[in-house]
């Protein structure tokens, strides 16, 4: 997968040489080479989550999740409401998987239903959020999207996805272009 993104960048400035007769080092540099410029690859995020993975099933990873106070109880409140909850992150379904199960309020993979990524499409697209409808079985105005990127808020409006904008902390200065706004899960029904 690393390989045929690479080629998908190529030729692009600064990109490090692929070398056939040394496929692992040649990766190596090329993962380094997205982690530096933050890249939301699907291969390092695939990558990323075999990481984590192994990580805690051998014990060595003991970080938790970090989770607001709100989530948990939102959570089972919209589980207990009938409501399916899928979670739609740049990181891997197995990293996402991992982080839910993982978190400092306990492990929170019971309540979800649904885990998307970046196989299904770009965040900033609205075509992602017309699969994940679909995935989900919902007409796209049935679903709700929460996130605190106006980027992705907008994408998904445009596919008729409902949206809510979260803002919290330093990012509650985020203005919202006509996107619902909570500061909080409490505020979502």
């Amino acid at each position: 997968m690393l390989h045929a993104e690479y080629l998908a960048e190529a030729p692009r400035s600064g990109l490090p040489s692929w070398n056939a007769a040394d496929t692992f080092g040649s990766a190596e540099a090329y993962v380094h080479w997205l982690m530096d410029r933050d890249r939301k690859s699907t291969g390092l995020k695939s990558l990323q989550g075999r990481i984590w993975e192994e990580g805690y099933r051998a014990g060595e990873l003991k970080g938790k999740g970090e989770v607001y106070p709100d989530v948990r109880p939102a959570l089972a409140r919209w589980r207990n409401a009938g409501k399916e909850i899928a979670i739609f992150s740049s990181g891997s379904i197995q990293a996402q998987r991992n982080l839910f199960a993982n978190t400092t309020d306990g492990d929170l993979s019971p309540f979800l239903s649904g885990y998307f990524d970046t196989t299904t499409g770009p965040k900033r697209e609205a075509a992602s959020y017309r699969k994940i409808a679909a995935a989900l079985r919902r007409a796209p105005r049935e679903v709700l999207f929460i996130s605190d990127v106006i980027a992705e808020l907008d994408a998904a409006r445009q596919a008729g996805v409902r949206t809510t904008l979260c803002v919290r902390g330093a990012n509650s200065a985020v203005s919202a272009n006509d996107h619902p706004r909570i500061r909080s899960f409490d505020e979502v029904a």
